[in-house]
C-alpha cells in the first residue's frame, strides 16, 4: 500500500517537513499518555500543532491485529485507516484521516496514523461527568444526537464495536448537537440484524449510567425514529434491559 496523504493537508505539512513517513515518525513529541504495550509491540499517541492546526500522531512498532484474511497480522492502524475510509465513502460522521504509511525497518513493522484533533468538540464522557449541571433542553439534544448516529452508522450496516460514551464525540450546532465516532478498529459489517444492533448499544447505556429511563427512551427514540412512547421503544428498552441485566450478573 502507497502512502495516504490527504489533499487538504498536503501544502501545510510539506511546508514544516511532516509530509513523509520518515519525517514524521522522527518528529519529536511529548506522548499523551502511556504507550500501549500489548500485542507483542507498542502503539503511542502524539499531539501534533501546525500553524494553529491540531493532529493526533499515531506511532505504532510490532502492533499487530491477526485475522482470517491476513493471519500473519498487520498493524491494527491499517484496519483502522480502511475503515475511517469506509465510513468516509458511507457518509458516518468520524474523525479523519489525514496521513497513513506502513515500512518494514530493521525486522520492524511500523506504521503511522495522523489524524485531525477534534478541538472544539467533547467526549460524551465528558458531558456525562457533569450532566446534573446541563438543562434539560440540552440532555434532550445530546440523547437525540447519540441516537441518530447509532441510527445513520446501523443504517448502512455497519457495527461500531466499542459504541462507548469515550468514542462518541459531539459539539453544539444551533439548538441541537452534532456527533461523530472516533475508534473505528472493530468495526465490521452488520450481519446478524437486531442481535448485532443490540449488542452495539447495549455498551453505551452500560456506561451511561448517570441516564434513567425516560433519557433511555429520547436515546432510543431517536435511534428508531419513533414517538418516545411506541410500542417499538418498549420492546428495544426491554432487550437492552435484559442484555445489561446478563452482562452484569457474569
Amino acid at each position: 500500500m502507497t502512502d495516504f496523504l490527504a489533499a487538504e493537508e498536503r501544502a501545510l505539512l510539506e511546508r514544516n517537513g511532516l509530509g513523509t513517513f520518515d519525517q514524521l515518525w522522527a518528529t519529536q513529541l511529548q506522548a499523551v499518555d502511556e504507550p500501549n504495550t500489548g500485542r507483542g509491540g507498542s502503539s503511542s499517541v502524539f499531539r501534533l500543532d501546525v500553524e494553529g492546526q491540531g493532529f493526533y500522531l499515531k506511532r505504532q512498532t510490532n502492533y499487530l491485529t491477526r485475522t482470517l484474511h491476513r493471519p500473519f497480522g498487520e498493524p491494527s492502524f491499517a484496519r483502522e485507516f480502511r475503515n475511517i475510509r469506509r465510513y468516509q465513502q458511507l457518509g458516518i460522521p468520524a474523525l479523519q484521516a489525514v496521513f497513513f504509511g506502513m515500512r518494514k525497518v530493521a525486522g520492524e513493522s511500523r506504521a503511522i496514523l495522523l489524524t485531525r484533533a477534534l478541538d472544539g468538540w467533547d467526549d460524551l464522557d465528558a458531558l456525562l461527568s457533569r450532566w446534573d449541571q446541563l438543562g434539560a433542553a440540552e440532555r434532550q439534544a445530546v440523547l437525540v444526537a447519540c441516537g441518530q448516529l447509532a441510527r445513520q452508522l446501523h443504517g448502512v450496516r455497519q457495527v461500531h464495536g466499542c459504541f462507548y460514551p469515550k468514542h462518541i464525540f459531539l459539539r453544539p450546532d444551533g439548538e441541537g448537537y452534532q456527533a461523530q465516532l472516533i475508534d473505528l478498529e472493530k468495526t465490521r459489517p452488520l450481519l446478524f440484524g437486531q442481535r448485532d444492533r443490540v449488542k452495539d448499544l447495549e455498551p453505551l447505556l452500560r456506561r451511561a449510567s448517570v441516564w434513567n429511563n425516560e433519557e433511555v427512551r429520547s436515546l432510543l427514540a431517536a435511534y428508531l425514529d419513533q414517538p418516545r412512547d411506541a410500542a417499538l421503544v418498549d420492546a428495544w428498552l426491554a432487550r437492552l434491559s435484559a442484555r445489561r441485566d446478563h452482562k452484569g450478573s457474569r
